[in-house]
């Protein structure tokens, strides 16, 4: 009986083990999903005419929310 709960608890043990390495890869993905988006900001930021798009955006959003607004009421 003992045998049985030794590999168990070898076995839970592999899996915690497993579940630690796919969260840490997780964790590392979007720490590189952060810094690749930060980057690809400040390089749109550079671009000409970046905030007559940035506000364009934001009048659009606007438009949308009044939309979604006036549809719900």
């Amino acid at each position: 009986m003992k045998g049985q709960k030794a590999s168990r608890v070898d076995l839970v043990e592999k899996k915690i083990k497993a579940l630690i390495n796919v969260m840490q890869k997780m964790m590392d993905d979007i720490a590189q999903l952060k810094e690749l988006s930060n980057g690809t900001l400040e390089t749109v930021k550079l671009m000409p005419d970046f905030q007559e798009a940035l506000d364009k955006l934001k009048e659009n959003l606007k438009k949308e929310e009044e939309a979604k607004d006036d549809g719900s009421n």
